[in-house]
């Protein structure tokens, strides 16, 4: 319903009318209708419905704007929640506090008619509040939850009405404005994402269509649009470091450096250069942030949000770079940058379990779509990446924090072997899936010092992976492994080149050459031939996800992880 819905009232925003002559908007809206109506859209969507004037607020469970006003002792104050989760409810806690919609046009009326099963003005809005669609309910909410927003609804909401409590939420909705102009100043009006910056976007428009902030957001704009070979997308912020650091290390791989130094030298800089230099401006923790000079964000400089794994990812490249002369690779980094990255690094490891987060620990899940939309755990694949980077920092610059190093490693090492599962997989959280976490925690492990030979968990992976290579001499995973959490082969047991890459390179980093090569003779020949004329290897299925149900694209990792798996093929099986 979140999907269709949406998706329903977009075309209809752009122009396409209700009967849109190829039966696109017709089908869309029947499905609506036969599945309870845009009423029983999760939680996210009556937000947005509510903002357009095609849903009520009161079938709203509160999202009180005087939580940000909450005493930072307390377990449960915003600065304490994932980010994705504050910077999503602040805007929105905002545009729930003032009610806002927009101008009640001929359109928004004639939506009201076409989205509900029953006329508009005998809908039960109060009933709306816990409404969500079977199949959208993923994450159904707590006894607790839900009596937590009755309470709200019936006690808390109706008193705020009234003097003097209506100065409360004035004062609240000021707080929260403040937040959302220091967060977008912060990321130059990037925001963190594309749902903090919808949402933002309309909170400003609320204020003042004609303000500089608006104005401001909309110069940004261009910076999550994406033109693919099948139309327009909406990145959720760039990954463009993301994007470098994996196409680094694949030029790397291949042993042909000498001929890609141009190629080098670009990288290197971009990566120097997109490091942040700086923490937030002022007390930056009363604006809900952390510490940040050092680390690097998914997209770029401008964006500002650490990333624990990018971080990783990326002093990862410098320190091989570092390796290169100067003259294929550039200028070196500054040593005191690579020292301020490890500063990070070693921030963002849990104290308890000795795996890394991306950010920080918190409460309760109000979203009934997304599995951890407040809860960041922490997860293998960066646990991992964190392990190499802080390894390879090692070997080369072994007097700085080395004994806090030795220690940080050794816990991550243990909190990776204590994820395995039972078939000798681990479950990727950012990837698709169990071949993501899979790959990614051998590698860590591998980086550590364990072996084939020396270690169980490492024996158990190479077997995983044996044992889902198909017919053909490839794999691929379906995206239903992610809200499952249970392998899932792709349909007719499909290959999928990016997760056939990434199961030889975990081979070949278990030392599957050394033993036997023909499982590796045979994927790398499925790369090869799949490889088109121009260099570029197909788009296949999508490969990457977030919170289990929001799957990403990443069309850089079809070229990426080929190229790096047939790079450390030839180094490692093919030459030999």
């Amino acid at each position: 319903m979140f999907g269709s819905a949406l998706s329903y009232v977009a075309l209809r925003l752009l122009g396409e009318g209700p009967d849109d002559g190829n039966g696109a908007v017709d089908r869309a809206r029947k499905w609506i209708l036969d599945h309870g109506g845009a009423a029983t859209i999760p939680s996210w969507g009556k937000t947005y419905l509510s903002v357009l004037g095609v849903y009520e607020w009161e079938g709203c469970n509160p999202l009180p704007p005087e939580f940000w006003l909450f005493p930072e002792a307390l377990p449960f104050h915003p600065a304490k929640m994932l980010c994705y989760c504050r910077t999503t409810y602040m805007p929105m806690s905002y545009l729930y506090g003032r009610k806002f919609h927009g101008p009640i046009t001929d359109l928004v009326l004639q939506l009201r008619q076409e989205i509900h099963p029953i006329p508009y003005h005998e809908i039960n809005w109060n009933k709306q509040r816990h409404n969500c669609c079977k199949e959208d309910l993923y994450y159904p909410h707590s006894i607790v939850q839900d009596l937590l927003w009755d309470s709200l609804h019936y006690l808390s909401e109706p008193i705020l009405k009234y003097w003097p409590f209506t100065k409360l939420r004035e004062r609240c909705l000021k707080r929260v404005v403040e937040l959302m102009r220091y967060g977008a100043q912060e990321t130059r009006y990037i925001t963190i994402g594309c749902i903090e910056k919808s949402l933002q976007m309309m909170c400003w428009w609320a204020e003042n269509p004609n303000g500089e902030e608006f104005k401001h957001h909309l110069a940004r704009m261009p910076d999550y649009l994406w033109v693919a070979e099948d139309g327009m997308k909406m990145q959720t912020f760039g990954s463009q470091i993301w994007d470098c650091a994996f196409a680094t290390q694949a030029i790397i791989a291949t042993n042909m450096v000498e001929e890609y130094g141009d190629s080098l030298k670009k990288a290197h800089f971009y990566i120097k250069e997109s490091q942040i230099k700086q923490n937030p401006s002022g007390d930056f923790s009363k604006m809900c942030r952390h510490f940040t000079k050092g680390g690097w964000a998914f997209s770029d400089q401008d964006q500002g949000w650490v990333v624990s794994d990018c971080t990783a990812e990326a002093l990862k490249c410098l320190l091989l770079l570092s390796k290169m002369p100067e003259e294929i690779s550039g200028e070196k980094a500054n040593k005191e940058r690579l020292f301020e990255a490890v500063n990070v690094l070693l921030y963002l490891q849990s104290p308890t379990t000795g795996g890394f987060a991306v950010w920080e620990p918190p409460m309760l899940n109000p979203s009934e779509i997304f599995a951890d939309v407040v809860v960041e755990k922490e997860h293998v694949e960066v646990t991992s990446s964190i392990i190499q980077a802080l390894v390879a920092f090692n070997q080369l610059h072994p007097r700085h924090r080395e004994k806090e190093i030795e220690v940080s490693v050794a816990k991550a090492v243990c909190y990776l072997e204590g994820k395995q599962l039972h078939d000798g997989s681990w479950y990727g959280y950012w990837g698709i899936c169990f071949l993501y976490g899979t790959f990614f925690a051998l590698a860590g492990l591998i980086s550590a010092g364990k072996t084939y030979n020396n270690s169980k968990p490492v024996r158990k992976a190479v077997e995983f992976f044996l044992s889902k290579q198909n017919e053909e001499g490839g794999w691929g995973e379906s995206y239903k492994s992610c809200p499952s959490e249970v392998y899932t082969p792709l349909e007719a047991n499909r290959t999928n080149l990016v997760q056939t890459s990434w199961a030889m390179l975990g081979l070949m980093l278990g030392g599957q050459a050394e033993r036997d090569p023909a499982p590796l003779h045979k994927a790398a020949k499925i790369l090869i031939n799949a490889q088109m004329d121009n260099g570029d290897f197909p788009q296949r299925e999508i490969t990457a996800v977030y919170m289990k149900n929001c799957m990403l694209h990443y069309p850089e990792y079809r070229n990426v992880f080929p190229l790096w798996a047939l790079g450390e093929y030839r180094k490692r099986v093919w030459i030999n």
